[in-house]
């Protein structure tokens, strides 16, 4: 493809000769010399002479350095859509496998694939477009939209919903039993049934290996354009708001609530039965034991705010030769008060 057809279709402005053949799209340090790549942190722009890609995807043209530039005003966001020129996942053929199963009362929508050993339950409700890969499983009586991805082995557990354009990575386990048990009086412990169901808005992505559990009562709710990183725990009647983002190994504690725009890092702990406010970014390893306030940064286990996380960390190795310090200072000044009350005691001569 042509480096002017890819400027028109990204409908970015294209800097330099445009008749190159591009064949692919790569990272600055790997691509190749028919390759695009791109620039989207200024702090690398120094790695741009070293690259042999052909043309790079900028906010702006590259200084005293003769590459071809696609400008955008989103070099990242326009890497992604260039891939998707050069990329496409292969998708199966529409229809139901001979080795899948699926209840005389299901209705699946048209151009479903459903492969082999795929499994959909009674009253079960699909959309147009669905693809169920091997060993999918939908529960009796859940409804899911168009445009759905279902991965190997993901399972999508009774009377759950799910909206449009939802993708369920290999593994993924949405409205699996909450963690919800009452204490006998000989110390044993009695399942709590987990009646509320999970509901997935539209536009949400999932990756492998997370459980969003079901409710105990009401229900589990992930909104429109959350995106949920590999191996992460959604506990029973949490609600994940609009556009956030959990990375991996992030666990919510049950009755979390995350409103819209919420950045999670990895291994984020949320203690549950609180909420986490519009635009708040909790960095990596962070402990949430109580309400995050609108657009806070915050850090550390109990988390704080992370200006102040950074300056504690910075003097922690400093701490024993401060405390020595202090001891110091302390044994002067324990002196200097002992001498001044000498002098306090002494009749004047």
């Amino acid at each position: 493809m042509k480096l002017t057809e890819i400027a028109a279709r990204l409908g970015c402005e294209l800097v330099g000769d445009g008749d190159v053949e591009i064949t692919g799209v790569s990272g600055m340090e790997h691509a190749g010399p028919s390759e695009l790549t791109f620039l989207s942190n200024p702090k690398y722009i120094h790695k741009v002479k070293h690259s042999r890609a052909a043309a790079i995807l900028v906010a702006e043209p590259v200084k005293d350095h003769p590459i071809r530039s696609l400008v955008s005003r989103n070099p990242y966001l326009d890497f992604a859509r260039a891939l998707e020129l050069f990329y496409q996942p292969p998708k199966p053929a529409p229809g139901i496998h001979p080795l899948a199963w699926v209840a005389p009362t299901a209705v699946i929508g048209e151009n479903a694939s459903i492969g082999p050993f795929a499994c959909v339950g009674e009253h079960v409700r699909i959309g147009r477009n669905a693809v169920l890969h091997p060993h999918a499983v939908v529960y009796e009586g859940a409804v899911i939209g168009d445009d759905f991805t279902a991965h190997s082995h993901a399972a999508v557990r009774e009377h759950c919903r799910i909206g449009s354009r939802v993708i369920l990575q290999n593994n993924v386990v949405i409205g699996g039993d909450g963690f919800g048990f009452a204490k006998r009086a000989d110390g044993t412990h009695y399942k709590i049934p987990q009646s509320g169901p999970t509901i997935i808005e539209d536009d949400v992505e999932i990756q492998t290996l997370t459980s969003v559990d079901r409710a105990t009562v009401g229900e589990t709710r992930v909104k429109r354009g959350a995106k949920i990183d590999s191996l992460v725990q959604i506990g029973h009647a949490c609600v994940v708001g609009e556009d956030n983002i959990i990375c991996a190994q992030t666990g919510l504690a049950g009755s979390s609530i995350l409103e819209k725009n919420v950045l999670l890092a990895g291994q984020v702990g949320v203690s549950g039965h609180l909420t986490i406010h519009d635009n708040a970014i909790v960095y990596a390893q962070s402990g949430i034991g109580g309400d995050v306030a609108p657009g806070s940064v915050i850090s550390g286990s109990p988390a704080y705010d992370s200006r102040e996380w950074l300056r504690t960390i910075t003097a922690l190795p400093r701490l024993p030769e401060l405390l020595r310090t202090v001891r110091q200072l302390t044994k002067r000044l324990e002196k200097l008060e002992q001498s001044a009350q000498k002098s306090e005691t002494q009749p004047p001569e």
